[in-house]
């Protein structure tokens, strides 16, 4: 379950509202309150890194419950964003370095959920013709961001995320140069796989 919301009740005992709509009070710090405005950015990169939506919200969860444990660590005054995402990426890699030589992967997760129709009323929100073109646009930009490697993938969300290269290297643990290069290089293959909309 990945955490929504952060709510105040009548006695000011702060409440975690979790995607699930399930309540659980704790004791939240100041640090907690501010990760949480990070919460959309961070389910967007883990979605792409994981390619898929259930391993996503386990990721970010597992995120806040990480950076959570080790607040201590964070120092006020720097870049939570980069801090959160560095957490995420650590996270990430770690998992799937388990999960690597795990002889037991699969399962049920692995089985693709049914896809859900479009409601009713959605088609009366705008143009329907406009509505499937978007549509299969995203949907050829997300296909096209998944042929990326790992490390290419997350260079370009952090960039569109809005991290400078300085706070894209310091999550990803390299050089700057490398982050310039490898922006570069995923950029071109990405201008590559998109071109037929560049005219």
């Amino acid at each position: 379950m990945v955490i929504r919301a952060l709510h105040k009740t009548k006695g000011s005992i702060p409440v975690l509202l979790w995607a699930g709509g399930e309540r659980e009070a704790v004791d939240v710090s100041a640090l907690a309150n501010q990760a949480l405005a990070y919460v959309d950015a961070l389910h967007n990169l883990a979605r792409y890194l994981t390619g898929n939506e259930t391993d996503a919200e386990d990721l970010v969860q597992e995120t806040y419950a990480r950076a959570l444990r080790a607040e201590h660590q964070f120092t006020p005054g720097t870049n939570l964003k980069a801090w959160l995402f560095r957490i995420l990426r650590n996270t990430f890699l770690s998992s799937y370095r388990r999960r690597r030589n795990d002889p037991t992967v699969g399962g049920l997760d692995t089985v693709a959920a049914p896809v859900e129709g479009v409601e009713s009323t959605d088609w009366l929100l705008g143009d329907v013709e406009l509505d499937r073109l978007r549509k299969v646009v995203a949907d050829e930009i997300e296909a096209a961001l998944m042929t990326l490697s790992e490390e290419s993938r997350t260079v370009i969300l952090l960039d569109l995320e809005g991290l400078t290269e300085v706070e894209v290297a310091d999550v990803v643990g390299c050089a700057v140069g490398t982050v310039k290069s490898r922006l570069a290089r995923a950029r071109a293959a990405l201008r590559q796989k998109l071109k037929d909309y560049a005219r």
